[in-house]
């Protein structure tokens, strides 16, 4: 577990439109501010993915997704909350108000609330869901330690948040929350 200095470095990366790596409970991530279209464009660029894909939100609780998804059915609330044995990433309807840039050229985003409690603790210490996509260029594997991500990004990234991911390199399954489909497995 990240010491409380090293978290609120990375919060402070974050809230200067930074981009950070830090520890999920699938792989290491890259994380911005979702708001902060530039510091996305950096996510983006770093990882050498096109913007029409798309990305992660990653969140402490559900709370921290309301704003960037349209689903008032307490049904699927209660699945995108509720811990399950595998991580998962539900695909939802957005807001009006969500930002394109986040969703690429899809009407919706992919949302994860993480079972991890470093991921929660700087989701909650941010104040809100971060961008979450794995660390690592298009194309290589995700990166499931910090020797990994040097090698990846080397001084691009704002700060590196040490820890360790605990599925060993396998990214969570993605699935429509509103049809059920299996997107990834």
């Amino acid at each position: 577990m990240s010491s409380r200095f090293h978290l609120r470095r990375a919060v402070h990366a974050l809230r200067k439109g930074g981009v950070i790596a830090y520890p999920t409970e699938t792989v290491y991530g890259l994380g911005c501010d979702p708001l902060d279209m530039h510091a996305v464009e950096h996510v983006l660029e770093y990882k050498k993915r096109p913007q029409d894909k798309g990305l992660i939100l990653i969140a402490a609780n559900l709370a921290q997704l309301q704003s960037y998804i349209d689903v008032d059915d307490e049904a699927l609330l209660a699945k995108i909350s509720t811990p399950s044995e595998r991580p998962t990433t539900w695909i939802c309807p957005i807001q009006d108000t969500t930002p394109d840039y986040l969703c690429g050229r899809h009407n919706s985003i992919a949302v994860r609330i993480s079972p991890s409690r470093l991921v929660q603790r700087l989701c909650t210490e941010f104040g809100g869901a971060i961008v979450s996509t794995s660390a690592n260029p298009s194309g290589k594997a995700p990166a499931t330690n910090d020797m990994m991500i040097q090698r990846y990004f080397g001084d691009r990234l704002d700060y590196v948040l040490n820890g360790s991911s605990t599925r060993r390199g396998r990214p969570s399954r993605i699935i429509d929350l509103l049809s059920g489909r299996i997107v990834r497995d």
